[in-house]
């Protein structure tokens, strides 16, 4: 038996990628834990589960809101200073008493969790990433700059929270980092070895949402609208488009997620709510209209569904891209999108085959990865070929691991 401590950000969409591997470690015998801001963090995992807290800056601080203009390198710098870099100083503590206290064989840090994989380096834990975009992937090659600085941001906190000798990259181990996508989404790379494409974590989550399951109509093709958990504050406007293009087309129903109520439902058309199951509402959609969460596009695809994404920011864009690129749907610009336009693209997501035959080209890759039960056998070998002197030299041989 080992033990696997799962440090994540105050984010749902990062938290909830890591329920489904948890679930299958503990099924499997082992020890299991998460270190995270226990409000966030205990609802998701559930009331059994071992959650050691961890502060977090104040996710209501206005500083954190990012004006929809900034984009590019000046938003990743804005994200780094003002929210990564002071969650890993916040963080830290927490996370070393957990490590201290709990005792993992192997910690596994979410990519925007930096201080897991600097507090593991100082405490010499084994550690894996938990890449829950695979966005995070690909080295900032295009604008070496902003690489560089971000280095230098992270070397200030490692002299604060980490190993001062070392030079690694906590956003990135070098032993494990599993992917929760597949090459059929992100391309064909080339990516190291040690990057384990095992497609998204599909597992049943905690769930109190009364959902109206009534009000659907069979007859009528349904269109799920979301823009994600963190996104309130500048969704009004593209989910007022949103609900204008649903107007248009009488054969249509949608439901929106609208976190600020500024919506209102249409009946027979529309069903605006604040929080929906996702998971058990794509089962009966038949196209999604979202942000370009990794989250939700991978939950799409999963269950062969067409996308209309409109990124917003941060990895949303290159999420877009590689939706476009692997032809399961279309892009359509956040700020400027039409009614018209949306309706056009929605037409287009629901009528074109080709959309829908590569979105479940994408979900059949997705299911063959084999999702928590591949994560956690991979965190298992960890575990076991681990050493005092670092990993058996052919751990990440093919014949070990698998093509």
């Amino acid at each position: 038996m080992s033990g696997f401590l799962f440090v994540v950000p105050p984010l749902v969409g990062h938290i909830n990628p890591t329920l489904g591997v948890g679930a299958e470690l503990i099924r499997r015998g082992h020890r299991v834990a998460w270190a995270g801001l226990p409000d966030i963090v205990q609802p998701l995992v559930g009331g059994d589960a071992v959650v050691f807290p961890c502060a977090a800056p104040p996710l209501d601080d206005p500083a954190l809101a990012r004006p929809l203009s900034l984009r590019g390198p000046s938003a990743l710098k804005f994200l780094w200073e003002r929210f990564l870099e002071p969650l890993a100083d916040a963080m830290a503590s927490g996370v070393r008493t957990a490590v201290e206290t709990f005792q993992p064989d192997v910690l596994v840090a979410d990519q925007q969790a930096v201080a897991g994989g600097l507090v593991a380096e100082r405490l010499a834990v084994p550690w894996a990433t938990s890449a829950t975009t695979s966005a995070g992937l690909t080295a900032l090659a295009d604008i070496p700059k902003v690489e560089a600085w971000i280095v230098g941001v992270i070397q200030r906190l490692r002299l604060r929270i980490g190993d001062p000798s070392s030079n690694a990259d906590p956003r990135m181990s070098d032993r494990l980092v599993l992917t929760f996508s597949t090459k059929a989404l992100v391309g064909p790379g080339p990516f190291p070895s040690h990057v384990r494409f095992v497609g998204p974590s599909i597992a049943p989550r905690p769930s109190s949402y009364d959902f109206p399951w009534h009000w659907l109509d069979e007859m009528r093709a349904t269109v799920l609208i979301t823009l994600g958990t963190a996104n309130a504050e500048v969704g009004s406007r593209f989910l007022a488009k949103c609900a204008e293009a649903v107007r248009t087309q009488p054969h249509l129903q949608a439901v929106v997620v609208d976190p600020s109520g500024s919506l209102r439902d249409i009946p027979g058309q529309l069903l605006i709510r604040r929080v929906v199951p996702q998971l058990e509402l794509l089962e009966r959609c038949d196209a999604v209209i979202c942000h370009g969460g990794h989250n939700t596009v991978c939950e799409a695809l999963w269950h062969g569904l067409p996308l209309v994404v409109a990124p917003i920011r941060d990895d949303q864009p290159t999420i877009a891209a590689q939706v476009m690129k692997a032809g399961a749907g279309l892009r359509v610009r956040f700020n400027r999108a039409t009614a018209e336009q949306l309706s056009t693209a929605i037409d287009a997501a629901l009528h074109n085959p080709a959309y829908r035959t590569a979105a479940e080209h994408v979900g059949r890759s997705f299911r063959a990865a084999g999702g928590d039960a591949a994560a956690a056998t991979y965190l298992e070998r960890l575990a076991a070929h681990t050493t005092e002197a670092g990993l058996d030299p052919g751990f990440w041989t093919p014949e070990r691991l698998g093509s």
